[in-house]
């Protein structure tokens, strides 16, 4: 146990691993892994292939929120020398000058390491002025912020592109009947059939479901209502005696089920401003998010109650999956690509949390020591005071972890 907190502890404050050369055991071990992960994969891509573009979708966004550290990280003059996808033992690498690239066994995350990150993590004397916490305030900033602002120039990228080439899901101004109810229906007797658009109601123009249902509710059982809707090109009219609502007598009944929103092209210029103002709106939400997964009482309310409010269950990658494959399964891959620039905002704001070991707390602590550097004299935070927190958060994320595997894999959201 010892060992095994002195390494938590070590990559803790590197920000990695901090291994040296492959262990050749390890590396079987890993060889083996890999295998099995990649056979998962290929048994996904033929079971269900939807959920597997989603994972890819996930991996990409995890390789480019690196990519985000390593670019900016070389651009800074820092000392880069990992580059992995995946964590645990190494499936394969390569190094290339000072950086070694590679893949490891568990497609679950991915680092960067570099060197120095605060006053626990050693470097030999040579490479300290190339350290990250050598660099000045504002080039550390960007370094570790570079993930997130990765995550949300995905987001932005991906909004823009389904709205310009498949559209957003908003109002489309037409009230189009997507089924009849059985039985003789007010609907039924005036012709109506799916697909059909309402026009108008009781002679008043509607333009969106609220407007038909609020019509609808302004009429009595007993009233005669003249009703314009659309055939195919054909414009028909027809008077109709309303009836009574099945489930309220008092209430007047149509008999249809109608919908008035669709995915919309936007012209480009229009498809980057509500791109953005859409990305800003999940960002606000992703921030109400975070505070919702984090809470444990979440965790143990869903473990005990199946009838606890969906939004508050702790979920997982598993979880995101399936529901990813649901969602390509009914709105194919732009349901998909939306899906996943909403999580690429979630999880953008959610590594901005100022707590080890996120970015934000490596953030965090780099504002500090500015606030705290005075007349030239910089100022280091020690990070050894640090890590019961980071290990109180790291245990949070593991009892959330599980909670979340056991919930998808119990009772999945998707299929």
């Amino acid at each position: 146990m010892s060992d095994f907190y002195q390494r938590f502890r070590s990559e803790m404050a590197a920000g990695g691993a901090v291994g040296g050369e492959a262990d050749p055991k390890a590396t079987r071990q890993g060889h083996l892994a890999g295998i099995l992960v990649l056979a998962l994969l290929s048994w996904l891509a033929v079971k269900n292939p939807w959920t597997f573009v989603f994972v890819v979708g996930l991996l990409i966004s995890i390789f480019l929120h690196e990519v985000g550290h390593f670019v900016t990280a070389r651009r800074s003059s820092m000392l880069v020398t990992q580059f992995f996808m995946g964590f645990g033992p190494r499936v394969w690498s390569i190094r290339r000058n000072e950086v070694e690239y590679g893949i490891r066994a568990l497609p679950l995350g991915a680092f960067v390491r570099i060197v120095g990150m605060n006053n626990l993590d050693e470097v030999d004397v040579a490479d300290e002025s190339r350290t990250y916490r050598a660099q000045s305030y504002p080039k550390r900033m960007l370094v570790i912020t570079a993930g997130s602002v990765m995550h949300l120039l995905i987001a932005l990228t991906l909004f823009v592109a389904v709205y310009s080439f498949a559209g957003r899901i908003q109002e489309t101004g037409k009230v189009a009947v997507m089924q009849l109810v059985e039985g003789e229906t007010p609907a039924r007797s005036a012709g109506i059939v799916q697909d059909d658009v309402i026009e108008s109601f009781n002679n008043v123009r509607v333009y969106e479901r609220s407007d038909l249902i609020e019509q609808i509710v302004a009429t009595s059982p007993g009233d005669r209502v003249e009703v314009t809707y659309r055939h195919g090109k054909e414009q028909r009219t027809a008077t109709v005696t309303m009836i009574q609502n099945p489930a309220n007598p008092e209430i007047a009944y149509f008999g249809v089920g109608a919908w008035s929103r669709d995915y919309v092209k936007l012209s480009p210029p229009a498809a980057v401003w509500q791109s953005f103002r859409d990305m800003v709106s999940d960002v606000g939400m992703s921030v109400k998010g975070v505070v919702t997964v984090l809470n444990p009482v979440n965790s143990v309310e869903h473990l005990t109650n199946e009838d606890a409010d969906i939004n508050t269950r702790p979920s997982t990658v598993v979880g995101a999956s399936q529901m990813g494959g649901t969602v390509g399964r009914q709105e194919g891959l732009k349901g998909v690509i939306l899906m996943l620039a909403s999580i690429n905002v979630f999880v953008g704001v959610f590594n901005m949390l100022p707590l080890l070991p996120f970015d934000g707390g490596h953030a965090a602590i780099a504002t500090y020591e500015r606030l705290r550097s005075r007349r030239g004299k910089v100022y280091r935070a020690d990070i050894s005071k640090m890590i019961p927190v980071a290990t109180t958060v790291v245990a949070l994320l593991a009892l959330l972890l599980f909670t979340g595997l056991y919930l998808d894999i119990t009772r999945p959201m998707g299929g």
